[in-house]
Formats: C-alpha cells, structure tokens, sequence
C-alpha cells in the first residue's frame, strides 16, 4: 500500500485517536494539529503541531508550514452540539482546515460527519451540513463519513444497571434502533478512505456489524452478561418535550437555561430517531441497506466492561 503525508485535526478525540493509530498502522505519516498539548500515544512516532484550529493563518504557518500533505483527514467535532459550538466547530473550524489545504495545495480531504445529519432538526446537524456542501465544492478529491452510534453512548446506564436501577427507554424501548461501531472500526475506514479510490467523492454512511440494535435489546444483553434479571422502566417520549418547552420558556430569560433546552432538544432526538439510513422515499430507517464494517460488536464491549469491572468516561457523548 501507498504511503501518504497525513494532516490529522482532531486526533484527541476518541475517534480521532483510533483513526491516527489506523493511519499509522496502515504506514502512513501523520502530523497531528491540536489546539494545545495533547496527551496522544507517545509510541506512535508522530509529530503534534499546536495552534488555532479556527484560523487559516494559524493552520497554515502553525500547522502545514508549506510542507506536502498528501490529504487532510478532519476528526473534529462540537462537544456539546449546542449552536454556537456547532457552528463554531463542525463548520467553521473545518472551513478554515479546507481553507487551508485548498491554500496549501493539499488534494484530498476526509471528512468524520455523523449519519443523523440525514434528518436535520438541530443547529449541529445544519452545522454539518452546511460544512458538506463547501467540501462537496471545494475541488478537493473528498470522502464524507457518517458513522451511525458509538459504543461510548451506548454504554453509560451499565453503572446504573450494576447499582440495580432500572434499565431505562423511551416508549416501548423499540422507537430506536442502530448498528453501532467501535473507534477502532470506525477509525480504520476512515484511514482507508485515504487510498480507497471506491470512497472518494462520495457520502459514506457506516455502521458497525448487524443486525440493527434496540434499547430492549441492550437491557436484554445486560441481564445475560450480569446473570440476573434487569429491570426496565418505560420513559414517556412526551416527558422530553415538556421539559424541553418549560426550558424553553424560561430561557427566553436565562441564556443558561436556553442551553439547557438545546440540550433537551438533542436527547429527544435521539430518544425518537434511529440512526440507521432513512430512506426519504419510503419514509424509514433501513437496517438491511445500513452498510457495515469491521468485527467489534457492542455486546462484547458490554462483556468486557462488566469482566473488568470498568466506566466509560461519555463526556458529551452520553444518550441518557
């Protein structure tokens, strides 16, 4: 395989971190752009540039400085999806990163979305979106990704399962479902989108391996890995509408409140939406069209959790 000069912006993501690993493993050479010191693999051998993200001018001489990349491969993503960070982040930090590369002569760019950008109803998704467009017009040879769930935002009600609270879901448990992928596996198509002429220029949806997932499906896993019944308690969808309008309304008064609604507007989206791909036409998700990759599956990380007796740190990540 090829080597190439990478150009990596977000490597101390989650994602970020699996798609470097991927990207070295695969032999080729990653220079990584970080807003300060980054705590990344110190045994991988790359380089780490610092800067501002949000710059073109900083990307460029901080960043690039007029040395050859072969492609750029952005990782970067709004923690918390409220507007200002989206906008902020998913949009303009990636349009300076283009910006940059298009002034460095940089020929590819590889691009990590999200596949729930397919029903935009939030300020992060239009974000996404509207960062898509300019790549899509940019020239630039592009690979746009858009991963389905991570394991990480599957995983955070193992804790509370384990003190024996109650599973919890959304009306019937069954309004969602998805093929969720591990960093790993998600990291290692997005370094392949590097040499993979089948995914260029192209709007790449991927999921983890199948079948599809639903949130009775997880509480069922739980209570064979934990060799006991768990207990699952039904949460009214209507709940997180009301919550999100009292927020609203006080928010017209408290900056701090309306981001709170933003928030709630986020958790019913993924309380309501599968993140599978829709198919406009029929008016549903697809499991059986979802595409899929790798081997991890999202019970065996359930499995390995309880074996270890460990945590997952969400952050920003968390659905409940």
């Amino acid at each position: 395989m090829e080597s190439k000069r990478i150009f990596l912006a977000g490597a101390t993501g989650t994602a970020g971190r699996a798609t470097l690993q991927a990207l070295v493993a695969a032999g080729h050479e990653v220079v990584c752009f970080t807003r300060g010191p980054a705590a990344l693999p110190v045994d991988l051998g790359v380089e780490v540039r610092m800067g501002d993200l949000f710059s073109e001018a900083s990307l460029a001489r901080d960043g690039i400085r007029g040395e050859h990349f072969d492609a750029v491969v952005s990782c970067i993503a709004s923690r918390s999806g409220v507007p200002q960070d989206a906008w902020a982040v998913d949009h303009e930090g990636n349009l300076a990163l283009l910006r940059a590369a298009q002034g460095a002569g940089i020929g590819q760019f590889v691009l990590l979305s999200a596949i729930c950008v397919q029903k935009p109803l939030l300020a992060f998704q239009h974000a996404k979106l509207a960062f898509e467009a300019e790549l899509r017009v940019s020239g630039l040879t592009w690979s746009i990704v858009r991963p389905t769930a991570f394991f990480k935002s599957l995983s955070g009600q193992i804790d509370r399962v384990r003190a024996g609270k109650p599973f919890l879901v959304f009306g019937d448990g069954r309004l969602t479902a998805c093929k969720p992928i591990s960093d790993a596996d998600l990291g290692a198509y997005i370094a392949g989108c590097v040499t993979d002429p089948a995914r260029a220029n192209a709007v790449l949806p991927i999921g983890g391996p199948g079948p599809a997932i639903t949130p009775m499906d997880q509480a069922a896993a739980l209570s064979r890995l934990l060799g006991r019944e768990v207990k699952v308690k039904r949460v009214p969808v209507a709940l997180l509408s009301v919550i999100r309008a009292c927020l609203r309304g006080v928010g017209v008064f408290s900056p701090k409140m309306a981001e709170k609604a933003q928030l709630a507007a986020i958790g019913r989206y993924y309380a309501t939406e599968s993140m599978l791909l829709w198919d406009p036409e029929r008016g549903v998700y697809d499991a059986d069209a979802t595409p899929e990759t790798g081997s991890d599956t999202l019970f065996d990380f359930y499995e390995t959790l309880i074996a270890e007796d460990t945590s997952v740190a969400r952050g920003d990540h968390s659905v409940f």
